[in-house]
C-alpha cells in the first residue's frame, strides 16, 4: 500500500498548462481531454484546514489524460524534469503497459516532458518510451539523456496554448500514413 506524500504534486505545473490548454481545445471543438485522478483514500484529515494529511493509493494509476482528437482515442502523461537527464523510474511498467495496450486498440499514447531549466516540451511517443523502457529492463541505461531525443519531437508554447501537443499528435498520425 503505497502512502500520499508532496511528492505527488511534483507535476502540477505542467497538469496546470495542460489544463488550460486542454480547455482551449475544448472551447474549440479539438479535443475532448481529461485529467484522470488518482484514486485515493484518505487516512488523516486535518479539522481545522478539512485537507487530507495522511492517504494511501486504493490502486495504481494509469495514466494522467485520457480523450479523443477528432476521433482518435488519445492517452498521455505529463512529466517534468529539472535537468537534461529524465529518470525512466519516473515511467511505471504499468503505464507502460496501459500505454501498450492503448495504442494496440489503435489509440496514440505518449508523454509529455517539459525540461524546466530549458522552458521546452519533448513529445516522447509511445515507441521511443518502449525502446528506452526495454533498453533500461535488458540492464542498460536507467534514463533518457537530452541528446539522445530527437529534435523534431521539442515543442514550445505557441499563442494562447500553453502546451500545444496536438501538432505533435498530428505530425505523428502524418508519420504514420
Amino acid at each position: 500500500m503505497a502512502t500520499w506524500n508532496s511528492r505527488g504534486l511534483r507535476g502540477s505545473f505542467l497538469e496546470e498548462m495542460i489544463n488550460k490548454t486542454n480547455d482551449i481545445y475544448l472551447e474549440n471543438e479539438l479535443a475532448l481531454i481529461q485529467k484522470i485522478p488518482t484514486p485515493i483514500t484518505p487516512i488523516d484529515i486535518d479539522s481545522n484546514t478539512k485537507q487530507i494529511t495522511l492517504a494511501y493509493f486504493e490502486k495504481k494509476s494509469t495514466v494522467d489524460y485520457i480523450g479523443a482528437v477528432q476521433g482518435i482515442p488519445v492517452c498521455f502523461d505529463a512529466k517534468e524534469c529539472k535537468t537534461d537527464t529524465f529518470p525512466l523510474h519516473n515511467i511505471h511498467e504499468h503505464q507502460v503497459e496501459f500505454m501498450d495496450s492503448f495504442a494496440k486498440q489503435d489509440g496514440i499514447a505518449f508523454i509529455i516532458i517539459y525540461f524546466v531549466n530549458r522552458e521546452i516540451y519533448y513529445y516522447l511517443t509511445f515507441n521511443e518510451i518502449k525502446k528506452y523502457y526495454d533498453r533500461m529492463k535488458a540492464g542498460g541505461r536507467k534514463s533518457i539523456a537530452f541528446d539522445e531525443l530527437l529534435e523534431p519531437q521539442f515543442f514550445e508554447r505557441k499563442g494562447n496554448l500553453l502546451v500545444p501537443y496536438l501538432d505533435m499528435i498530428s505530425k505523428e498520425l502524418e508519420s504514420k500514413e
